[in-house]
This record gives structure tokens, sequence and C-alpha cells, in this order.
């Protein structure tokens, strides 16, 4: 639970930080796709 809590923080920080065009929107939803698939892989 509380790794979900970091990730899902770690995501809006992201989100809030760098989403200033939608090429690095895109760039923040691929980190947090890696971030979840290297979460499940543990």
């Amino acid at each position: 639970m509380i790794r979900l809590i970091t990730l899902l923080s770690l995501i809006a920080a992201f989100a809030l930080a760098g989403c200033n065009t939608v090429h690095g929107v895109g760039q923040d939803i691929e980190k947090a796709g890696e971030a979840i698939s290297n979460a499940a892989k543990k």
C-alpha cells in the first residue's frame, strides 16, 4: 500500500513539474509505465 501511495505521489509530481508540452506528457506517461512495470516485477 505504501508503495502504491509513493508511486502515485511521484506520478503527480512529474505531472505537475514537467508536463509543459504534449511531448513532455508522453515522456511522463512512459516513465510512469516503466515504474509500474518495475514495481510489478518485484
